[in-house]
């Protein structure tokens, strides 16, 4: 799939191609081979080719799909099928960034201007989207599914080797504790138009009263231009806005503001009993690159009863959420895949209500953990990282864990934990946060068994409060209490969502490294 020409586009990507081009050392200028980057450990044409071997599968696989619809589907069916198309698309998509990366390092198009970073999530991100079609399948027509499981295993095996083909590169900007710097390549100048970013004039606005340009939100963000390279501010004032809401990957530099997190409500409730897979669940659902939300809320009224019941699913790159409330029961907040920022925000949510394959890092957020079904255990965070070339991962600092108000007066005879192992390379880190009575002292729960126990990444640095205690934490190979600093910034905003690369340009406060 082309991507359009990025002329004028918006200040997250504009900057970026100043930045040292790409972090990865440049080869000799004669090595034309390798296209002036040492990002990979073959020549782009290999991997290009390695790609679009990859794009050809995929569509192999959607024709295969596009045959199955209704009136041969039933709901359920429709549902997954739908689900497959549109994961597949998003799948090509990325890899087209991919490609094209690849082949100009020097591109404006390579949203952070770490090469390194940006392959690997992208290619992470191709990776989840086949998985999780294949999960919405589970439970669905047999034929559909095992006429497409063969398709789908392959273009997985052949993400897999392209992940593997990219050279890690750290992060080598300044991760110095700071609260919203300027990197230094942004010259005086820029600083003054970067600052006053979210204080844009709405674009269009969305109103219940009839006061605004539309009184449903799926109206305006239709309105939106296609592939934006300037941010669209779409303004939606007080109200509970009952309607499930897709910004689709066309769907560029959206930027939502509400006027409150208690006062900008958007409330749906699709559930997984109710016949929705979980991926389209999600009352709110975003794939769009550069979205920004600020001062509202989502959520998924379906309740416990319901299980899968997602408020709110994330699949956009360098995207932020910034005083926003996301509310829930199971799996609340989906962050599917792509770099995240969450800063101030309240989450709430009984099983697995932080799921997903995103790297995402939550500062100074608020995890309220809820009162669920009889004898049900809690787990805040299932992360979904399936193999170990991935960057993938969940970073929480500076948050606040308890019970929400319906579970404090079974705090004690309810379990709860700071998460568990969806797949085998699931990666989490608590640090510097505070954790009630709520969590229980082995910290975390298993999956299955033994299940992913010697190869996830569990983390735990200098959290306070009655539930941040070590002394009976699990034994697991794979959970490490960090005895210094210097294994915690790798999980700092500016080490692994290379925030100083990109937050800048959103106008969002965030502490680049840890404050000791």
């Amino acid at each position: 799939m082309a991507i359009p020409s990025l002329v004028n586009q918006p200040l997250a990507f504009s900057f970026s191609f100043l930045l040292f081009l790409a972090l990865c050392t440049p080869l000799a200028a004669n090595n034309t081979d390798f296209g002036g980057s040492a990002c990979l450990k073959v020549s782009p044409t290999h991997f290009a080719g390695s790609v679009t071997e990859v794009i050809t599968a995929i569509r192999q696989v959607a024709s295969i799909l596009s045959r199955f619809s209704p009136p041969f589907a039933n709901f359920r069916l429709a549902t997954a099928l739908a689900d497959c198309l549109d994961l597949l698309d998003l799948s090509s998509d990325v890899l087209s960034w991919a490609l094209s990366a690849s082949q100009n390092p020097k591109g404006k198009h390579n949203s952070t201007g770490n090469l390194s970073s940006d392959l690997r999530t992208w290619l992470s991100a191709a990776l989840a989207h086949p998985e999780t079609c294949m999960e919405g399948l589970e439970g669905t027509n047999s034929i559909v599914k095992g006429l497409v499981s063969a398709g789908i295993g392959q273009v997985v095996s052949l993400v897999e080797q392209l992940l593997a083909q990219v050279v890690p590169v750290q992060d080598q900007f300044d991760d110095a504790s700071s609260k919203g710097q300027f990197p230094l390549w942004v010259k005086p100048k820029e600083k003054k138009l970067l600052q006053s970013i979210g204080m844009t004039a709405a674009d269009v606005t969305v109103a219940l009263d009839g006061s605004g340009n539309y009184a449903k939100i799926m109206d305006a963000v239709l309105a939106a231009p296609d592939y934006s390279m300037k941010r669209f501010v779409i303004l939606v004032k007080k109200g509970v806005y009952v309607e499930n809401v897709e910004i689709k990957r066309k769907k560029w530099n959206i930027m939502m503001v509400g006027e409150g997190m208690d006062s900008t409500i958007i409330s749906g409730n699709r559930s997984v009993v109710d016949g929705w897979t979980t991926f389209r669940s999600a009352t709110f659902a975003v794939s769009g690159r550069g979205f920004i939300a600020r001062d509202i809320s989502f959520q998924n009224t379906a309740g416990p009863e319901k299980h899968q019941a997602v408020a709110l699913r994330s699949d956009t790159d360098l995207s932020v959420f910034f005083r926003c409330g996301i509310f829930g029961y199971q799996d609340s907040l989906y962050t599917h895949t792509m770099r995240q920022f969450f800063r101030e925000c309240t989450i709430t949510g009984t099983v697995d209500y932080i799921f997903g394959d995103a790297t995402a890092v939550f500062q100074n957020c608020f995890l309220r953990v809820k009162k669920g079904l009889p004898n049900q255990k809690n787990t805040i965070t299932a992360h979904g990282r399936k193999d170990p070339n991935e960057p993938t991962g969940f970073s929480f600092q500076f948050c606040n864990i308890t019970a929400d108000s319906d579970l404090v007066p079974w705090v004690s005879s309810t379990q709860s934990y700071l998460g568990r192992p969806w797949k085998s390379y699931s990666r989490t880190v608590f640090m510097q946060s505070y954790m009630s009575e709520v969590i229980r002292g082995e910290g975390w729960l298993e999956w299955n068994g033994n299940f992913a126990l010697e190869t996830l990444y569990y983390g735990e640095y200098m959290n306070t409060g009655a539930g941040a205690g070590l002394a009976n934490r699990v034994k697991w190979p794979g959970y490490h209490p960090f005895n210094d600093s210097n294994q915690a910034s790798n999980f700092t905003v500016a080490q692994f969502i290379e925030g100083n690369l990109w937050l800048p340009s959103t106008g969002v406060t965030y502490t680049a490294g840890l404050i000791l």
